[in-house]
């Protein structure tokens, strides 16, 4: 199996319901993600954040749109909880091996199965990982406004 980076975009933050969310696009090589396609994804994201209970940690944490070689598009939204801990939602759209009904890369649907992410967007993991740390965990007083702005620096990314 040949692997090969896939470019990293942080298009900026996006408020969903109260949630403060960074966002991270990774594209193909070739060209960047469909406008359609992010339309659509953003269209799901209030249905995968629904039922995540309030437990007094910051609404925050960020959204990765993953473009795939082929008609697959794949949506995570990964929120932090119990104010150290990390959930995942996915959604994923013309990918019929997650039970996707089409191969349409616009028609979202939400996936239950146990994964967190694959290598491409795991890199995006480490970075928010380190910064919860950086910001909201190690000092006195949490700064939350700095951790949104602390992106992984754009570009390749996958190794």
């Amino acid at each position: 199996m040949a692997f090969r980076d896939k470019d990293l975009r942080t298009p900026g933050p996006v408020t969903v319901d109260g949630w403060q969310l960074k966002r991270y696009h990774i594209d193909q090589p070739e060209g960047p993600i469909e406008p359609e396609v992010e339309k659509a994804a953003y269209d799901q994201v209030p249905l995968l954040l629904v039922d995540i209970i309030d437990d007094g940690t910051p609404a925050a944490g960020w959204v990765v749109l993953h473009r795939g070689a082929d008609t697959g598009a794949y949506l995570l939204a990964y929120t932090w909880v119990w104010d150290n801990a990390v959930e995942v939602r996915v959604a994923a759209a013309g990918q019929p091996a997650l039970d996707c009904p089409d191969d349409d890369p616009t028609h979202f649907v939400e996936v239950r199965r146990p994964a967190v992410g694959c290598v491409w967007e795991l890199a995006v993991l480490e970075h928010e990982r380190a910064a919860w740390v950086r910001h909201m965990l190690a000092p006195e007083a949490p700064d939350l406004t700095s951790y949104l702005c602390d992106t992984r620096a754009e570009g390749p990314v996958g190794r």
